[in-house]
């Protein structure tokens, strides 16, 4: 015990050290969060589990205040905490300078909290000490030693009564591979009640043959010839080094300054992102905060054993705790520089994830901006300038799937958001081997990939929360839609053309938006700063692919509880605690607490604070070529300066001084 004082001590003295105030909990301020609690004696006659620890937002005015400025003090630093005791639901804020807590709040909705990794692992064991389960392996000729179980949330389908916390458990084979999602043992069903930690149902309702291991392992090591085709190695070097630098958590790059902080739900948060143009000397704001707030992943197969997989990742799972540690040279190129991140374990302890960030200068061969003219007599001028840009990636493995998010900055002002999806496909164990088995079939929900193999269809819908302060917190939503003039009064040989009809969005109402609905641009700008010559200053959204939306119809439960993802693009008037698209508790939620729910406020948006909500979506019908693992997929949209500036600010970037390189010759 007096070890254990030695060390809270020692780590609360380190709090010493200044914070940015968005900066992510340090070890050192999980270990006073923990302690703080844990002496109150709020929890001493029953065992306390966190769920969630995190940064408590600070006051935004608050906040902006203090980075105009710093001489003042800055807003405290304090946390929020999601905890579950004596079967309920605890929120806490613990204000970590003076150790004390704030508010203790109890839950009483419908809906559980954030999964951790103790219980999912307490839980995925249970099945091997369970005599009905260790028979249903023997039956299908395996060994406990090759079996392996994992956690599935229960999702809602219209109980009225409030459930119990369960999850499902679902099996697997292994045997001569490691790639354990191609080899469902299907038919078996098992629930668990995990604040009892118990097995409260089990079905077994039918065998299927396990697909076999044979060519499903992914590793090198256990490749053999023939191999699959590749290139030649590629290697980035800079000859002037490294273009960007990182003070703590604050990056700055070329024309842009931005900070990067880490949460165990939304995983990287990119905050106070701001440009500066080339005749300035002044950072203007762009982007408040923003983050990946969900991950809806429905399946569609309504069968018994595959209704419930329409799974919440960031708001069950945690898109910030399945983060994966990034691997130099394969995930992120050579010139990369890495941050590690900690969460809090089911105990309270900092649980670190190493290089759970890398940050790095890109440059892809591409030009940002070119032009070769010839219209001169006597003259051809060719000038072009490199596309280099910085990027800022994290990779979450959750389950089978892996999402490789990227927010790209540019010297262009333009931001770039690209999700990337690999991975391994969530496969059905079936009895047909051949296509002309199941050409009559119409309840195959999938394809057939392989033998004793479906790919299920699914979808794949990863919403951004984007709170923009466009060169200032007062901004608002234009719809510029394009419309057909008709040319009748015999001006003009043209008999039509196109023009913009803006609309500003006075109410929430205004701004939900499905995008390709009608052709339009859609614009956040700032109508109380202007150009020179007086246009608003603003940024456009520019879709780059993958912009589904969902098809399922709007009284099917998953929908309820996901009813934001009906649209791509929606716009909310600012409120602390609306941050999450599908709800602060997603487990078996009821769709009461989400984008849509708020929306239906109808505040008022026109020159506002506002956030604007961004769905990237895929519709996944699997092929062959995706089994049995699958090649990256890319989708996503960008944030372009439009009438931000007063030029295009590449126009004075000065083009690079060609390198040779000692002993390298030219084989054009």
């Amino acid at each position: 015990m007096l070890l254990y004082l030695f060390f809270f001590f020692f780590f609360s003295s380190l709090l010493s050290c200044k914070a940015h105030p968005l900066d992510p909990l340090s070890p050192s301020e999980f270990i006073v969060i923990q302690q703080t609690i844990k002496t109150s004696n709020l929890f001493s006659s029953t065992p306390l589990y966190f769920q969630y620890i995190g940064l408590a937002d600070p006051d935004k005015l608050l906040l902006l205040s203090w980075l105009s400025n710093t001489s003042n003090s800055p807003p405290p630093r304090q946390a929020f905490i999601i905890a579950r005791s004596d079967h309920q639901t605890h929120e806490l804020h613990v204000d970590i300078s003076t150790k004390s807590i704030i508010s203790n709040t109890v839950y009483t909705g419908f809906s559980f909290p954030l999964l951790n990794f103790e219980e999912q692992t307490a839980a995925s064991n249970l099945p091997f000490n369970y005599t009905p389960f260790m028979n249903s392996i023997k039956k299908r000729g395996l060994k406990s030693s090759e079996v392996v179980c994992t956690t599935f949330t229960v999702g809602w389908f219209g109980e009225v009564k409030k459930s119990k916390r369960l999850l499902k458990i679902l099996c697997f084979a292994t045997g001569d591979t490691v790639n354990l999602y191609v080899r469902p043992l299907e038919g078996i069903t098992i629930v668990v009640d995990l604040d009892l930690m118990e097995i409260v149902d089990y079905t077994d309702r039918f065998v299927v043959p396990v697909p076999v291991a044979g060519g499903t392992d992914y590793r090198s090591k256990k490749q053999k010839p023939p191999f699959g085709p590749r290139g030649k190695p590629v290697t980035v070097v800079q000859p002037e080094g490294k273009g960007f630098s990182i003070d703590g958590h604050s990056i700055s790059w070329a024309n842009w300054k931005f900070h990067l902080s880490y949460d165990v739900r939304a995983g990287a948060i990119i905050s106070l992102a701001s440009v500066q143009a080339h005749d300035a000397k002044l950072y203007r704001l762009v982007l408040y905060k923003g983050f990946v707030s969900e991950v809806f992943v429905p399946y569609q197969d309504p069968t018994e054993e595959w209704y419930y997989k329409t799974f919440f990742d960031a708001g069950e799972f945690g898109f910030g705790l399945s983060a994966s540690s990034l691997q130099p040279m394969s995930d992120c190129p050579t010139n990369a520089e890495f941050l590690d991140g900690y969460y809090a374990a089911q105990n309270g302890s900092p649980v670190k994830i190493k290089n759970v960030f890398c940050v790095f200068e890109r440059y892809s061969g591409d030009s940002a901006w070119r032009h070769t003219e010839i219209g001169i007599p006597g003259m051809v001028i060719t000038e072009v300038r490199p596309e280099i840009s910085l990027v800022v990636r994290m990779v979450s493995t959750i389950g089978n799937y892996d999402y490789v998010t990227d927010w790209e900055f540019k010297t262009s002002g333009a931001i770039k958001f690209t999700v990337t999806l690999t991975g391994i496909l969530e496969v059905k164990g079936t009895s047909y081997t051949h296509a002309r088995q199941v050409e009559q079939d119409i309840d195959l929900y999938g394809s057939l990939l392989a033998k004793n193999t479906i790919g299920v269809n699914h979808d794949h819908f990863i919403t951004y929360y984007l709170d923009l302060d466009i060169d200032g917190y007062n901004n608002s939503f234009v719809k510029a839609k394009m419309k057909t003039v008709n040319v009748i009064d015999g001006s003009s040989p043209r008999k039509s053309y196109w023009t913009f009809v803006k609309e500003i969005a006075e109410t929430e109402a205004d701004a939900r938006i499905e995008l390709e609905a009608e052709p339009a641009e859609y614009l956040v700008v700032n109508t109380n700063k202007k150009t020179k010559i007086g246009n608003d200053v603003g940024y456009r959204f520019i879709s780059h692919g993958a912009s589904s939306i969902s098809l399922l119809s709007d009284d099917d439960y998953p929908q309820i509880r996901a009813g934001y993802t009906k649209k791509q693009l929606w716009v909310t008037a600012y409120n602390v605690s609306e941050k999450w698209a599908a709800g602060l508790y997603t487990d078996q939620s009821r769709g009461d607490d989400t984008i849509n729910t708020w929306s239906q406020r109808n505040r008022v948006i026109n020159n506002k604070d506002i956030v604007v909500w961004y769905t990237i979506g895929f519709h996944h019908a699997p092929y062959q070529e995706d089994f049995p693992l699958m090649p990256s997929l890319s989708g996503g949209f960008e944030l372009r300066p439009s009438n931000f500036f007063e030029t295009n600010p590449l126009i004075k970037t000065m083009p690079f001084n060609e390198t040779h390189w000692p002993k390298c010759t030219n084989n054009l």
